[in-house]
């Protein structure tokens, strides 16, 4: 039996089947309908942030009727006995904020090439922040590289408050998928914008990286302006599944342009004459790093 109809609704919380489903009247505990769940599901039917419709009953719980087809999704491939599944660790995010700090620890810039891959393919806008720059002399020095291929680079500070009102600014309004190496300050600078929020994102993310065992809660945390914040672990596991070798060329924008001007099509960039990409680098036009970790994610390595 429902009350009250329809309603519309955004999934901020996805534990063991149950979703959290915050609607114009607050906040619902739902079940998929049995009919959504017919066949053999090849990948999540509703994931956090799926905009979906839902029926409320008499006890105040709900029923998801319809899930809205997904403007895109953060996906990872979980191998099963019975095939691989796709799980969807966010849907429709409209941006990923990648941290990575200047020191302590050290930036890991072929992760971080490998996290903007990532979004380049899922069609996600990349957002890096260049935190603790308090720690070091010149901050752009180390991520201007970034800058000069069109990402955008905030550099930000909970020490001195640099770059927080920008980061704040940047979040509101918009669904955001946070990632990035563990001590780089991710908590801290959630805590700066907005109190409480960092340690309730790190408690999520602390509980979610216990093992494979332990029930997973995936949970979008609402900004005080408007917007969700969802810390996104497993970005490094990420697989590109299903990317073939001569595709990773349009995920570098350095590269990209580059490609049709080679001598031969399926030149891989290594060693073949009349290669543009080999030139553009010998030219200095490419960073070095840069190219090494094409290399290696063409290559399917770390």
């Amino acid at each position: 039996m429902t009350n009250g109809g329809q309603r519309q609704g955004l999934i901020v919380k996805a534990q063991s089947g149950f979703f959290t489903v915050k609607t114009e009247t607050g906040l619902v505990v739902c079940q998929l309908r049995g009919r959504l769940k017919q066949g053999r599901a090849t990948g999540d039917i509703a994931a956090l942030g799926d905009r979906v419709q839902i029926s409320v009953l008499a006890d105040g719980n709900g029923v998801i009727e319809k899930v809205e087809e997904r403007r895109r999704a953060i996906v990872r491939l979980d191998p099963r006995p019975q095939g691989v599944y796709r799980q969807i660790l966010l849907a429709n995010a409209d941006q990923a904020i990648f941290v990575f700090a200047c020191a302590n620890p050290a930036p890991r810039m072929r992760m971080l090439d490998r996290f903007l891959v990532i979004a380049e393919k899922q069609k996600i806008l990349p957002i890096i922040i260049a935190n603790k720059i308090d720690l070091v002399e010149d901050a752009r020095q180390l991520f201007q590289i970034y800058e000069t291929l069109g990402y955008r680079v905030l550099y930000a500070s909970t020490k001195t408050g640099a770059g927080l009102d920008e980061l704040k600014r940047q979040l509101t309004g918009k669904v955001s998928a946070l990632a990035g190496p563990s001590g780089v300050g991710k908590s801290s600078l959630l805590n700066a914008i907005q109190p409480g929020l960092g340690l309730a994102v790190n408690e999520i993310s602390a509980a979610m990286n216990k093992g494979r065992h332990t029930t997973v809660t995936r949970q979008m945390f609402a900004l005080d302006g408007g917007g969700y914040v969802a810390d996104t672990p497993g970005w490094k596991s990420l697989a590109l599944w299903d990317t073939e070798p001569e595709e990773m060329d349009a995920y570098f924008p350095e590269l990209r342009n580059l490609v049709p001007l080679c001598q031969f099509s399926d030149c891989t960039h290594k060693h073949e004459p009349g290669c543009a990409v080999r030139m553009a680098l010998k030219e200095g036009k490419i960073h070095p790093e840069r190219y090494h970790s094409y290399l290696k994610l063409r290559a399917g390595q770390e």
